[in-house]
């Protein structure tokens, strides 16, 4: 396993982050996940990461409805896990109790509320990065960035991250924070894969420019980057969710994943490896967060660590992509 520091921080996360978005209560009644691993089912997995080294894992509160940071906690207190030694995110915002007065958001008072239940869902007593899932557009950004201040000073993070979101509304937070002494992101979790690409022309540009790290979601696309299109997996035949984020441009991105698909082959490779390959090639990525449903997946995506691309390569995966609008930011 390779070991990089946190954007501008001294804090060493492993290059691939476990996401624990595939972990919880099964089921549609349990959250927009249905396909998720629960405990037992999960256990070899978390195993298999450990074991290859991932120190690095990422959950949110809305993941199954919760059941995700109880299950990431159970194992790292059943794993042993050293709790100075691993890096825990989790994320705040989307609603946990649909329809309820000040059931979700980014308020002080849902900040505040929130990290103490994360919290005690995962049984300890600060997470490494708190993250906002999304932008609440209802809350004023000062009180969200001196909420988020007071978390870290009053122990319970470490680091504020933030997820997608536009660039400038990213430089002004970020504006926010310096000019009241407050704490700034140190990270920013985007999507970024091979068959949705731009972040590339300003976010990643500006993350670079103030060291953040960069921790992209969905670097497989939700396994449309990790299969020949149109393969029908376990995952898919009840995922209601990645329609709604790729649908809409199928008929573009069938051309990348076939010539992801070709390119893979002709090397001898997964196109899951490939695909991570690609985007550990990057230098201002830090560590993209793989979701997993086998540990299959878990060695395929540490596997990919040891590829290194050409440019030739590189500039052949990319060739057949053209713009997407700028989806998710709210």
């Amino acid at each position: 396993m390779e070991y990089v520091k946190f954007g501008n921080t001294g804090m060493d996360v492993s290059r691939i982050c476990l996401g624990m978005m595939s972990f919880g209560k099964p089921g549609k009644e349990n959250g927009v996940f249905p396909w998720a691993k629960d405990y037992e089912e999960g256990k070899a997995i978390f195993k298999k990461a450990i074991d290859l080294g991932i120190n690095y894992f990422d959950t949110a509160n809305v993941y199954q409805m919760g059941t995700s940071e109880k299950i990431t906690g159970r194992y790292i207190k059943d794993f042993g896990l050293n709790r100075d030694e691993i890096v825990v995110a989790t994320k705040v915002n989307f609603e946990m109790r649909p329809g309820r007065p000040n059931g979700g958001g980014l308020s002080r008072k849902n900040i505040m509320a929130e990290i103490d239940h994360s919290l005690e869902r995962l049984g300890l007593d600060y997470v490494d990065v708190y993250q906002i899932h999304r932008l609440d557009p209802h809350t004023p950004m000062e009180e969200i960035m001196e909420a988020l201040h007071d978390v870290v000073k009053s122990g319970k993070a470490r680091y504020i991250g933030a997820s997608t979101i536009f660039a400038w509304q990213l430089e002004r937070l970020q504006q926010i924070a310096e000019q009241h002494g407050w704490t700034k992101f140190a990270s920013l979790q985007p999507q970024y894969n091979l068959i949705y690409r731009e972040e590339e022309r300003e976010i990643l540009p500006l993350c670079a420019d103030r060291e953040m790290a960069v921790v992209p979601w969905s670097p497989l696309a939700g396994g449309r980057c990790a299969h020949p299109w149109g393969t029908v997996t376990e995952r898919n035949k009840m995922d209601d969710v990645s329609p709604m984020v790729w649908d809409a441009t199928n008929d573009v991105d069938k051309v990348v994943v076939d010539n992801l698909e070709k390119i893979a082959r002709e090397h001898g490779r997964t196109m899951a490896q490939e695909s991570l390959a690609w985007m550990l090639s990057k230098p201002y990525i830090t560590a993209p967060i793989v979701g997993t449903t086998s540990v299959q997946h878990v060695e395929e995506a540490v596997a990919a660590l040891d590829i290194k691309l050409d440019e030739d390569e590189i500039e052949a995966l990319e060739a057949p992509y053209v713009p997407h609008v700028k989806t998710g930011a709210y």
